[in-house]
């Protein structure tokens, strides 16, 4: 595999298309990173088993405590190697567009919905993907009423399509002058970025596209001309809009590219129902499946409804520290797929 990147690498009109070219290269470097992370494992490995055979000859505790820690250390890096592995669907390797929407609750969903920005933000950031805003929407009071942002990073779609549904949470509302505890809901729709590679028709006249003021997180002024773009697909009702660039013909062309991600990861879904009726397999993938639940009082708790992983370390979560439930949403994929 590393031959045929490195041969496309050597034609002469490599890099006519830049953008094509920068993608050649990163898919490169990731498979070169897959390969030197087994490299490093099955060195970890051998160099446990010299450590091992020194621990017997010697009967040394010190050296059984290193082992044991050296043991530890080398599953957690093979857990996310497998996890990494299991990412194999052609889609999986894209950028991902992850839009969240607070649902009814007024600014208390609102603040939750700003919430999850800042965990998938940070989450991304930790696995060093770089995150650009393509729309934001105030709330009315505090937190937002829309966010739309892309992920860039090799695998970060195949990561991220573990997080679509609603998340729910449940606290004591900061909102709230009689300290009640609420419940709030915010919806997560993710879709890979589609490449050339993929092609996606979409008609002219099946469009609804307006212009409006754009204006950044925190409501200051982007621009003070109408360069913000909406555009309505008539036929599915699909609204995207994008307001980053600063030009209205730059933020159409960034509005379609996320138009035709919605339509690709709808037609994913219909061949996702297809393969469930096939195999008899009740699967909800509809989008205001609730996923998962975020409690903060009386007790902190985070739980994955679909996989049963919850942990009691909620400031962690909300820090970033989702693996653990993207790892167990695609390993109960993967035994879905198998029965």
């Amino acid at each position: 595999m590393i031959a045929n990147f490195e041969e496309k690498m050597s034609y002469p009109d490599f890099w006519d298309d830049n953008e094509r070219a920068q993608g050649i290269i990163a898919e490169l470097n990731a498979v070169k990173s897959v390969v030197e992370q087994y490299s490093r494992l099955s060195n970890d490995q051998e160099e446990l088993e010299t450590l091992l055979e020194l621990a017997q000859e010697e009967e040394d505790e010190s050296l059984e405590a290193e082992l044991a820690e050296g043991v530890k250390a080398l599953l957690d890096k093979v857990a996310d190697f497998e996890l990494q592995l299991l990412l194999n669907q052609p889609y999986d390797r894209l950028n991902a567009i992850l839009e969240l929407h607070p649902g009814a609750g007024g600014t208390e969903s609102q603040d939750w919905g700003l919430m999850l920005y800042r965990m998938y933000t940070r989450w991304a950031e930790k696995k060093g993907f770089k995150v650009e805003l393509l729309d934001y929407q105030d709330g009315d009071e505090a937190g937002i009423k829309s966010v739309a942002m892309l992920i860039k990073g090799y695998n970060a779609y195949g990561y991220l399509k573990a997080e679509k549904g609603v998340h729910r949470l449940v606290r004591i509302s900061p909102f709230d002058s009689a300290g009640r505890r609420h419940t709030s809901f915010a919806s997560c729709d993710v879709m890979p970025e589609i490449d050339d590679t993929i092609e996606i028709e979409i008609r002219s006249e099946d469009l609804k596209v307006d212009t409006y003021r754009a204006s950044g997180a925190g409501g200051q002024h982007v621009n003070k001309t109408e360069s913000a773009i909406r555009i309505t697909h008539i036929p599915t009702g699909i609204i995207v809009a994008c307001q980053q660039e600063r030009s209205q013909i730059a933020n159409r062309d960034r509005a379609m590219k996320m138009l035709k991600s919605k339509l690709y990861e709808r037609k994913i879904e219909e061949q996702m129902k297809q393969l469930a009726e096939i195999r008899g397999v009740q699967s909800d993938i509809a989008w205001g499946s609730q996923i998962r639940s975020y409690v903060f009082h009386p007790y902190s708790m985070v739980k994955d409804h679909r996989t049963s992983v919850e942990t009691g370390n909620v400031g962690a979560v909300m820090d970033g520290d989702l693996d653990m439930f993207i790892d167990g949403y695609l390993r109960s994929q993967i035994k879905q797929a198998e029965e």
